[in-house]
């Protein structure tokens, strides 16, 4: 957006609404940053992949 560079995780798998909420709140908090959430998809910004990947294993979600 506007040339920023965003972090876009998919296939998480996850259907529930507010499960999806409470994650983005604890990938935003952990990684600092804002971001949302886009049809099942969740948008972060900035370059945050490296943050993601050790957040996502350490929430358990395997095949990262």
């Amino acid at each position: 957006k506007k040339g920023k560079t965003i972090t876009l995780i998919k296939g998480l798998g996850i259907q529930d609404e507010p499960t999806k909420r409470v994650l983005l709140k604890k990938m935003k908090v952990f990684c600092g940053t804002g971001g949302k959430i886009v049809e099942n998809d969740f948008q972060l910004q900035g370059d945050v992949g490296n943050k993601l990947i050790e957040f996502l294993q350490k929430e358990g979600f395997q095949n990262i």
